[in-house]
């Protein structure tokens, strides 16, 4: 059994702030039945960027595109996309509801946490699980995806026959140091609760930890680390061999959602063929 934990030493308590009331600008949603369902493929045209004149921080930024599951049940996923070009100056997210793998596509983000500062640019990615506290800084118009998992928390894909080493390699994932700020200021902490966004107000900055300990953590990975594995002798591998974190259920082998990439690699086989993979969970 792997425990996580953290122990964070603060100027404040967090608890000093107004009490929280509803926040109405992000399209963020849980509610699936908006929409009729479909078992059809779908695919979405790029998000349009904020223009210069139209200032969006990451939490205003965020659009739901899909899901399934609840929130208050603490199962399911949802895929989001942020389109932003302005910092969060004196305000902060965090989500009760699970976890955020935030994957850029285009422009650098600035991410300063109760861990400390992370810069994450395209081709690497970050992780910030829930219940931490988070701002998002830009210099320029950005664009990426989050997968937000409602149980469980990310991890490395059990490597099975293909050994100890292999795939994203832990030597590799980057935690923050500490950083912090004693300064008072009018501040907004939006919390992301059972599908619904609240904001409370509070007179200093929430990034106040002077040191922690412990393994639950923010975290990164830049791709290009990623050792691709494939094969050279003939047909097609199944695509779990290009997992780089997963999301393990309650069901062994069954995850909630795996972050797979496809990077470039030497993919020579002989007398392959394409074919529609198929994953399926037999009963003995």
């Amino acid at each position: 059994i792997y425990f996580q934990n953290r122990w964070l030493y603060r100027i404040r308590p967090s608890v000093i702030h107004s009490p929280f009331k509803a926040y109405n600008g992000s399209n963020l949603t849980s509610n699936w039945d908006q929409i009729e369902p479909t078992p059809n493929q779908l695919r979405w045209n790029p998000f349009k960027l904020p223009e210069d004149n139209n200032k969006v921080d990451f939490v205003d930024g965020l659009n739901t595109l899909c899901g399934a599951g609840d929130p208050r049940a603490r199962n399911g996923i949802a895929v989001h996309i942020y389109a932003i070009n302005s910092p969060m100056k004196d305000k902060c997210f965090y989500n009760s509801d699970g976890d955020f793998l935030i994957v850029p596509q285009t422009g650098k983000l600035f991410i300063t946490t109760e861990f400390g500062r992370m810069e994450v640019s395209p081709n690497e990615i970050c992780v910030i699980q829930q219940g931490i506290k988070f701002s998002v800084d830009v210099n320029q118009q950005s664009r990426g995806y989050v997968l937000e998992v409602y149980d469980n928390h990310f991890v490395l894909p059990n490597l099975g026959p293909i050994g100890a080493n292999g795939l994203a390699n832990p030597r590799d994932f980057l935690t923050p140091t500490a950083y912090y700020e004693d300064r008072l200021c009018d501040y907004k902490v939006v919390n992301k609760f059972m599908g619904k966004l609240f904001v409370a107000q509070q007179q200093h900055s929430p990034y106040d930890v002077v040191s922690w300990h412990g393994n639950y953590a923010p975290y990164k990975y830049d791709l290009a680390n990623f050792m691709v594995i494939n094969s050279v002798s003939f047909d097609h591998a199944d695509p779990s061999i290009f997992t780089v974190l997963t999301c393990p259920s309650v069901k062994p082998g069954v995850a909630i959602a795996d972050f797979v990439i496809f990077p470039p690699r030497w993919g020579v086989s002989d007398h392959t063929h394409t074919h529609t993979h198929t994953h399926t969970q037999s009963l003995a």
